[in-house]
């Protein structure tokens, strides 16, 4: 399920990225294209858009403003340290909290948040959303990177991570706002 900023925020559409998260065979991987962009330009290739959080057991990747991202990845590994690494409750608390809070109701970000058990898109209107499939995408090329997963889960062998890469291709030669300069997380 791709969530564009517009949907998540109601102002215009996020540009500038794509972060795919599979779940499958037990494995999970989060993955984002490395492309920045200010207006028509690109400013960097190969921004990195994923983290590893508590202790490496949770992946998170967003879309949107870097310095909000930050701020909101700072949070929310505080949120699985307060609740010991409990990834939904983390993620439903942050989404409360950001939803609620006058200065993070302006941050301009998406989340997907992973661990071993669960994935979750976070967003500024406190959605806290699982996907049904293991398969979910934010950000401008998501719904490219999501409609090539689905596929190829449907119409191939691949592992993961290779679907994961596969899938992100795709996108990267549909949307313009997203390279294949990948940035990959495992568990």
């Amino acid at each position: 399920m791709p969530i564009s900023q517009k949907s998540a925020q109601g102002s215009a559409a996020l540009h500038g990225t794509t972060v795919l998260c599979v779940r499958k065979d037990n494995k999970v991987v989060l993955i984002a294209d490395g492309q920045v962009t200010m207006g028509d330009h690109v400013m960097k290739h190969s921004a990195k858009k994923t983290r590893r959080l508590y202790q490496d057991k949770v992946v998170a990747g967003f879309a949107g403003s870097t310095a909000d991202a930050i701020s909101l990845f700072e949070r929310f590994e505080g949120k699985l340290q307060e609740f010991s690494g409990n990834l939904q409750k983390a993620a439903v608390e942050l989404a409360k909290e950001w939803r609620k809070d006058r200065a993070l109701r302006h941050l301009e970000a998406l989340l997907i948040v992973a661990d071993a058990k669960g994935t979750f898109i976070l967003s500024g209107n406190g959605d806290v959303i699982e996907p049904d499939d293991g398969l979910v995408a934010i950000g401008s090329g998501g719904t490219y990177a999501l409609a090539a997963a689905r596929a190829l889960v449907k119409h191939s062998k691949l592992g993961a991570k290779d679907l994961a890469l596969e899938a992100m291709r795709i996108a990267s030669e549909i949307c313009i706002y997203t390279n294949a300069n990948f940035t990959v997380e495992e568990i």
